[in-house]
């Protein structure tokens, strides 16, 4: 068997094939709860305010700042969310809410190389978007206003004062001139002083007129604030597109989750890896064969079971002649691989024998062997092993393929205990010696121990494997039960899922009952049908004690077989040799 390999792409994309109605409904789930949380979230209005800021005296520029003007945007853009905006604000707008609350919803960008600041406001209206943000840049004009106002009534109020004292002392100097001597010392340092004085007097009276005639420009609004149309929050496109992502993203974790834990083999790719089986040959739903005749060489599936043929005959020893081939599931996987391998060994020209051992799970896909193959259903296997009648009644050659025997699995419902006796030994062998190659049809190592019985008397073994049927735990044990009794297992044989490949059949009854031929004493009241192949077998009415009576004749005619169909649909082998009652 070969080594469990690492996952590839294809791996991913088989994951997400199979499961893509998981990563469907998650994604639109996940686009149903974006519009849903769309609707369900406040409607958020914007609008913005442009402001250009201009200088005032008091205004200062860190050295190094951002901006190299001589206004501090960053500055006035922290300003414009302060206490004192806010509170102004809140009186424009004649809210009911605090200055705080409504300083949270207003934000102020700079654009690169402007005096700008960009005053946006939110609200839950179009009307309350456009004012709030209006409301804030004209309250931080006025606010500017009249902090740069009152900095120049601090100004002029102090030079006043100076101006007032500076004119009290020149008073007191030219009083003390006109009383000094002519031409004494005195008075020529008064003179000097009162020059002094007044050279000082007149510049503040200068800057004084300077201050008083100066208008405060804090700014403008060079844009107003507009009508908003369209809210900004909750934004449909992001959040339903959000929602459909994380959907997807969901949904394929969860594809990935089932697919971790899904027991079922669904591709050949999950029989080799995630059952570490050698796969020999893998079907599709185009070559993989009906229950009404084996493959053609020349087709499709013909050419997959050809090159089956060579790599099973290539891996055999020379002495090797027996495969048995069973199932990983209950189903009829083993019976068309067993049989299209054996046509397709048959078709080399070497002697094949065909034994079915394996009883069809239901009673509409009886005889699947004799319908495939046109041979008789019955005698089979289970009435060689019950002794009643020898080898070669029961080997059948196959018309379509002269190389190829068959032996059905018989008359009797079951042949269970019969695999391990003795009989079954001394047939497989008898087989051998007839020098050709011995396909076993054996029942799944999940439904039957027979198939383990049957293993142990073959030279190898091939599991076929049906996707979406077979599960891993049965795979593995499948294995180790054939591991168990030292056959050695050439790999696996997959085929898709069965059950929309079988070939239609017609309503009519499929059990063609041909009367034994009419002697001239006319048509025995007691004569038993004979049943040929193809055939299915409904229910039939035979009660108890026509039960006990065929059983009787069995007991007393054992040379001709023929197959009677009791209650529970099962076939009884019974003797005829044209008795009456």
């Amino acid at each position: 068997m070969e080594a469990s390999r690492p996952a590839d792409v294809s791996h991913y994309l088989g994951v997400f094939r199979r499961h893509w109605w998981i990563a469907l409904i998650a994604t639109g789930a996940g686009l149903g709860a974006g519009a849903g949380l769309t609707s369900a979230m406040p409607k958020v209005y914007q609008s913005s305010t442009a402001v250009l800021v201009q200088a005032v005296d008091q205004d200062t520029n860190a050295q190094g700042g951002r901006t190299k003007g001589s206004v501090n945007l960053d500055t006035e853009a922290q300003l414009v969310g302060s206490g004192a905006v806010a509170t102004k604000a809140a009186a424009l707008l004649r809210s009911d809410r605090s200055p705080i609350e409504l300083a949270k919803d207003v934000s102020v960008e700079v654009p690169a190389n402007t005096t700008v600041l960009m005053i946006t406001f939110k609200a839950d209206s179009p009307e309350g978007a456009q004012s709030g943000s209006h409301a804030f840049a004209e309250a931080y004009l006025r606010n500017r206003e009249e902090t740069a106002q009152n900095g120049l009534d601090q100004q002029i109020k102090t030079l006043t004062a100076k101006i007032k004292q500076l004119t009290t002392t020149l008073t007191g100097i030219n009083a003390r001139l006109a009383r000094a001597t002519r031409g004494s010392s005195d008075e020529s340092n008064l003179q000097s002083l009162r020059q002094n004085s007044q050279n000082q007097l007149n510049g503040m009276t200068g800057k004084l007129n300077e201050l008083t005639t100066t208008t405060v420009g804090a700014g403008s609004i060079i844009s107003d604030a507009r009508l908003p149309e369209q809210p900004v929050s909750p934004n449909a496109m992001i959040n339903i597109a959000t929602g459909g992502m994380l959907g997807l993203l969901f949904g394929l974790a969860l594809a990935f989750v089932r697919e971790r834990y899904d027991r079922r083999l669904r591709s050949a790719a999950d029989v080799r890896d995630r059952g570490r089986m050698n796969v020999l040959a893998a079907l599709d739903e185009r070559t993989t064969p009906h229950f009404d005749d084996v493959l053609q060489p020349y087709g499709a599936g013909g050419r997959v079971f050809n090159r089956l043929r060579n790599e099973v005959l290539a891996t055999l020893p020379p002495e090797a002649r027996t495969i048995v081939v069973t199932g990983a599931s209950r189903g009829s996987a083993s019976t068309l691989v067993a049989a299209n391998l054996a046509a397709a060994l048959a078709r080399t020209g070497s002697d094949v024998v065909l034994i079915g051992a394996h009883l069809p799970d239901s009673v509409v896909d009886a005889a699947p062997l004799a319908r495939m193959l046109g041979v008789s259903a019955v005698p089979g296997l289970s009435d060689l092993l019950a002794g009643r009648v020898g080898l070669t009644r029961v080997l059948q050659r196959c018309p379509r393929i002269p190389s190829l025997r068959v032996i059905t699995t018989g008359g009797a419902a079951t042949a269970a205990g019969l695999m391990q006796s003795q009989r079954l030994r001394d047939t497989l062998e008898t087989l051998r010696g007839q020098g050709g190659y011995v396909v076993i049809e054996a029942p799944s190592t999940a439904s039957s121990a027979d198939a383990q019985s049957l293993a142990s008397l073959a030279d190898a073994a091939i599991l076929a494997v049906e996707l979406r049927r077979a599960r891993r735990p049965a795979l593995i044990d499948a294995a180790e039960q054939l591991q168990r009794v030292g056959t050695p297992l050439l790999g696996a044989v997959v085929l898709p899922h069965l059950t929309n490949l079988r070939t239609a059949e017609a309503a009519a009854p499929v059990v063609t009952l041909t009367p034994a031929p009419a002697s001239s004493e006319g048509p025995r009241p007691d004569e038993t049908a004979v049943l040929t192949a193809p055939q299915r077998f409904p229910t039939n009415t035979v009660s108890s004690a026509e039960k006990a009576a065929l059983r009787q004749r069995d007991a007393n005619h054992a040379d001709e077989i023929t197959a009677v169909i009791d209650m529970s649909g099962k076939i009884k082998n019974i003797a005829k040799d044209g008795d009456k009652k």
